[in-house]
C-alpha cells in the first residue's frame, strides 16, 4: 500500500492499534478517503467550530458524501470555558435526534478542546462509537490528538471528568496552522518544547534554534518538528496507555499549569501559556530539590520567551491559591502531588512527597524573575 503522508505513526496498545498521517494537505486528500474506508457504508458526523466549518468542516463533509458517505455537522462553540457537560450533553441530543447507531463515525475537527469534547461524547454515546481527531491546531497536532485522552473540565479543576477512548486514526495536515492565529501558533510551541524536554534533547535544540522561521510557519522546520513530537506521544502512548506510568511524564509542566488556568477560570490563559508558565515552576521546583540544574532553568526560560510565552505566575492570583487548585491534579496520589521534573534536557523523573514550603518558595522564586531573563 502506498503511503500517502510525509510521516506515518503507531500507537499500538493492549487493545487498540492506529496510524497518526502527518503531512500537508492531508485533510483534502487522505481525509475524505480514509474516513470513507473507516465508515465502511456508514454514516460520519463533522464536529467542529462555527468559525471552522467554511474552511476544513463543511468541504470535508461535502468530499465524504461525495464518497457515498451520509455526513452530518455538529458544531460547537470555541474556548476553553465550553469543555463542559453542558456541552457533550447538546451533543448527545444533536446525535440522538440524528438516530445515530454505534456504526457511526465521529470526526472531530479543531484544536485540543474539541477533540476532548468530541472524543469523551464519543467515548460515551451509545457507549462508545469510532472517532477519527483531524487536529487543526498546532498543540492538538502534537499533543492532544493522540492517545485518547478524552473529557471535560470542572470549576473545581481541569479534566477532572473524562475517558480513555483511543481514536481510530489522526490525520494531522500541518497547512491549517497557516490559518491560525499566532497566539494559538505560540500555545501550541509549549507543548513541542515539552516534548524536547522530556524525551529528546536534540529536538529541543533543533526547534529552539529555528523558532523565528517556525513562528514564520516554514515548513521546512515546522513538519518535522510535528512529525517528530507524534512519533514521542506514540511511543510513550503505546508503553502505558492508561498513564499508570512512563505517561506521567507528558504532564511536565502541566501541575501548575493547570492550577493557573483553574484559577483563572480559564478566561485570561491558553493552555500553552499555562503549561509555559508550569514548565518554569517545574525547573525551579526541581532546582529547589537539587534534582534540575540552573543551566536547564535557564534553557528552558530561553526556549520559552523566545517563542514569545509568559514565564510569570498570574499577579492576581496567590501561591497559596494554586497550590490548593493543584491539589486536584490527577497524578496525585494519596493526596500527595507528584511533580514532573527534568534532571537535564531529554530527561525527566517524577517526585513525590515535595514539601509544600519548598514549592511555593520556588513559586515566590519564580514571581522575582526579570522580565527578560539571560
Amino acid at each position: 500500500m502506498t503511503q500517502l503522508s510525509d510521516y506515518e505513526f503507531f500507537v499500538e496498545t493492549t487493545t487498540e492499534k492506529y496510524p497518526i498521517h502527518v503531512g500537508n494537505g492531508l485533510l483534502s486528500t487522505l481525509a475524505p478517503s480514509l474516513i470513507a474506508q473507516l465508515s465502511n457504508g456508514s454514516r460520519a458526523v463533522v464536529v467542529s467550530h462555527p468559525g471552522l466549518t467554511g474552511k476544513y468542516a463543511q468541504p470535508l463533509c461535502d468530499a465524504l458524501k461525495a464518497a457515498g458517505i451520509d455526513c452530518l455537522l455538529s458544531t460547537i462553540p470555541a474556548g476553553e470555558r465550553t469543555k463542559s457537560l453542558k456541552t457533550v450533553s447538546r451533543l448527545y441530543d444533536d446525535w440522538a435526534a440524528q438516530h445515530l447507531d454505534r456504526r457511526t463515525v465521529i470526526v472531530a475537527v479543531g484544536g485540543g478542546v474539541l477533540g476532548d469534547l468530541a472524543g469523551f461524547a464519543a467515548a460515551t454515546y451509545l457507549r462508545g462509537v469510532r472517532v477519527v481527531q483531524v487536529p487543526t491546531t498546532l498543540l492538538a497536532q502534537v499533543d492532544a490528538s493522540i492517545g485518547g485522552k478524552t473529557g471535560v473540565d470542572l470549576p473545581a479543576g481541569k479534566n477532572l471528568v473524562g475517558a480513555f477512548h483511543q481514536p481510530r486514526a489522526v490525520i494531522v495536515d500541518p497547512e491549517t496552522l497557516r490559518t491560525l492565529p499566532l497566539r494559538e501558533l505560540r500555545s501550541g510551541l509549549a507543548e513541542v518544547i515539552k516534548y524536547g524536554i522530556i524525551f529528546d534533547n536534540r529536538l529541543f535544540a533543533e526547534v529552539k534554534n529555528s523558532l523565528p522561521a517556525i513562528l514564520r510557519r516554514n515548513s521546512q522546520y515546522l513538519l518535522p518538528a510535528i512529525a517528530r513530537c507524534c512519533e514521542i506521544k506514540a511511543q510513550i502512548v503505546s508503553q502505558d496507555e492508561t498513564e499508570q506510568g512512563i505517561r506521567a511524564i507528558l504532564n511536565f509542566g502541566h501541575t501548575i499549569g493547570h492550577a493557573v488556568e483553574t484559577a483563572t477560570r480559564y478566561r485570561t490563559y491558553k493552555h500553552g501559556e499555562a503549561v509555559a508558565i508550569g514548565m518554569v515552576s517545574a525547573c525551579l521546583i526541581g532546582e529547589a530539590l537539587d534534582i534540575t540544574p540552573s543551566t536547564v532553568t535557564s534553557e528552558t526560560i530561553e526556549a520559552i520567551q523566545r517563542a514569545g510565552l509568559p514565564i510569570h505566575l498570574p499577579a492576581d492570583i496567590t501561591d497559596e491559591q494554586l497550590l490548593q487548585h493543584a491539589a486536584h491534579d490527577k497524578k496525585a496520589r494519596n493526596g500527595k502531588l507528584r511533580w514532573v521534573l527534568s534532571p537535564a534536557i531529554g530527561t525527566t523523573c517524577v517526585q513525590g512527597d515535595v514539601d509544600n514550603t519548598l514549592v511555593l518558595k520556588s513559586l515566590r522564586r519564580q514571581r522575582e524573575l526579570p522580565d527578560v531573563v539571560g
